[in-house]
């Protein structure tokens, strides 16, 4: 049974009053990998009622009002996606779709979801507990550039008027907010919770343990300052080692808690155990898009130890990996499988990144992920432990179960991990039983310089990894692909760099159907170096490619083959001073003329 939506639905039910009301920008829909039914689900199996307020019409105050003022409070959240990356590509084009609503229509939230719903609650309810939560929260709950804006804004926690930030995967986080508010205790006395974000005017409230950032007017009149508080905050992410942050404004602080500690096994086996419809709710008239590819996928792990510069993982999940038990998983494949529109085939079995899922080393347990170090970059750390066995016994166990034809990996597979697994077993049977077609995966770059201000492995290793896969296929009679991702413009990618990687493309006949240009998102080491022009780890100058030109130059050069894209190309090559690149001979990207083959 769905989660009451309307006022009617908790009538029907007999709740008069509920626990909570949950506001969220997408559609409803309650399958596990959407972060609102996790949240609702947790809540009700812990005794709490909650009603879900999806997509309401927030020019009008109707909606707002239907289910009254909640026992304890409103829940809020932009949804799976934050709402301006969700509204708007990289160009700061307006999308066509809303893969997160009825049909896929767009417009159905507005821009900066959590801000405008939140005080929306604020203003109709002015003394009811507001608690943010969701990636959209999460990643802007201190300051932070914006770049549809184009400049750094405040806390969310400051615009949005709320009370507090459960920030990360929340599962248990909020379950602690919950037992709180009910035990009497009141929302601003809620400042102890790790996962969690409040603000003060008190100073004296502020825990003795703590790292003040730069301030709010500091970094908003120097970017050098951004830059030196975002490595601190970087570098404090893990629950473990990280300390209190504390970022001061004209008029009080905002403070952030250590994250909540990592989940254990059997909790997070629970979680995905709760009663999900694992569809949207069948008020939809019209089918919602995202639940399409993950409909049949199962979610197994948690956290990245990647580190990938332009990724927010590393800010939202942190580093540190949690994995569910091969029961737990195998029970959620048989749920699959009685699923009336199952046609045989379980899309994904993965999660941020499929093959990350033990830990790093048994050193975390302890002290948590290395703020001097990372797992995988520069190198493989000596202390890594590698190894597939566990997930490989997952992938065997529910491709074993009757009606199951095929289980797919779709979601991303760490080459670099994969190469440095000594045992070959399970790359052999990735090939064999788990690609459906082509393998997606991320070298982005081939220059080394490009790839380091990236936090990737240089493009060597991509090269070995390359030369196993095709050796693996022939074994096996396969003929499957290979589909690389690539970035444009990424911050410290010159345009020397854009071209080498063109020239890679040329010479092993690649040709790029997709581009993926920079998109500064917040909550990224890369955004902050977009913004402040210098690599916060090290603090010098990098060139970042902000112009629309210089991006489209970048851009073109990995789609060089295509018409539409010759002037650029020449223009790029000449500016780049590689006029040898323009002619007839065998290493030329373009021709001296502009002649295509039709």
């Amino acid at each position: 049974m769905f989660l009451p939506i309307s006022k009617k639905e908790l009538i029907e039910r007999n709740i008069e009053i509920v626990d909570f009301v949950l506001i969220t920008g997408d559609a409803y829909v309650d399958h596990p990998s959407f972060g609102i039914a996790i949240i609702s689900r947790v809540l009700e199996a812990q005794g709490y009622s909650v009603a879900i307020l999806a997509q309401p019409k927030w020019e009008i105050d109707e909606d707002f009002l239907q289910f009254g003022k909640p026992k304890l409070g409103f829940l809020i959240s932009s949804g799976n996606l934050d709402s301006i990356v969700n509204h708007y590509t990289v160009s700061k084009r307006r999308r066509e779709k809303d893969s997160y609503s009825p049909g896929g229509k767009i417009g159905l939230r507005p821009d900066y979801a959590v801000i405008v719903y939140s005080n929306i609650i604020r203003r109709l309810f002015p003394d009811s507990p507001i608690i943010l939560g969701g990636i959209e929260a999460s990643l802007r709950r201190l300051a932070h550039y914006d770049y549809l804006q184009n400049k750094l804004k405040k806390s969310i926690l400051i615009d949005s008027k709320a009370d507090i930030i459960c920030y990360g995967m929340s599962d248990q986080t909020i379950v602690d907010v919950a037992e709180a508010l009910k035990s009497g205790l009141k929302i601003e006395d809620i400042i102890y919770l790790r996962g969690t974000v409040w603000k003060t005017k008190e100073k004296i409230l502020i825990p003795s343990n703590h790292i003040f950032l730069p301030s709010y007017k500091e970094i908003s009149k120097d970017k050098l300052k951004y830059a030196e508080s975002f490595n601190i905050q970087y570098n404090n992410t893990d629950a473990i080692n990280g300390d209190v942050l504390v970022e001061a404004y004209d008029d009080g602080y905002i403070i952030q808690n250590p994250a909540a500690l990592p989940l254990t096994r059997e909790y997070l086996d629970w979680v995905y155990s709760l009663p999900y419809e694992r569809t949207y709710h069948p008020i939809y008239q019209e089918p919602i898009p995202a639940i399409e590819e993950v409909k049949f996928s199962i979610a197994i792990n948690r956290g990245c130890m990647g580190s990938c510069s332009f990724c927010a993982l590393t800010f939202h999940q942190g580093r540190i990996i949690q994995s569910r038990s091969k029961e737990s998983v195998v029970e959620e494949a048989k749920r699959i499988i009685s699923d009336k529109e199952f046609k045989g085939y379980i899309h994904d079995i993965g999660g941020p990144t499929a093959n990350f899922y033990i830990r790093a080393c048994s050193a975390q347990e302890e002290f948590g992920a290395c703020k001097n170090k990372k797992c995988l970059f520069p190198e493989k750390c000596k202390n890594l432990v590698v190894s597939h066995k566990e997930y490989l016994e997952i992938l065997r166990s529910v491709r074993s179960l009757d009606k199951v034809k095929k289980v797919f990996i779709r979601s991303g597979i760490r080459y670099d991990y994969l190469i440095y697994d000594k045992d070959d077993e399970f790359f052999e049977e990735l090939v064999k039983y788990h690609i459906s077609g082509q393998l997606k995966v991320a070298p982005e770059h081939v220059s080394s310089r490009v790839l380091d201000y990236m936090q990737k492995p240089h493009f060597d290793l991509y090269e070995k990894f390359t030369k196993k896969y095709g050796e693996l296929n022939r074994k096996y009679g396969k003929k499957q692909f290979l589909v690389p991702y690539l970035m444009s413009s990424h911050p410290g990618c010159e345009l020397g760099d854009a071209i080498e990687l063109a020239e890679y493309l040329h010479k092993n006949k690649i040709r790029v159907e997709q581009v993926q240009d920079f998109y500064p998102t917040p909550g990224t080491l890369s955004t902050c170096m977009y913004y402040t022009e210098v690599d916060p780890r090290t603090m010098k100058k990098i060139y970042v490619a902000k112009t629309g030109h210089e991006k489209a130059m970048q851009r073109a050069l990995m789609q060089y083959n295509k018409e539409r894209n010759y002037d650029l190309v020449r223009e790029a090559l000449i500016v780049g001073d590689r006029k040898d690149l323009i002619g007839n001979g065998k290493k030329c990207l373009i021709k001296y003329k502009k002649t295509f083959n039709k």
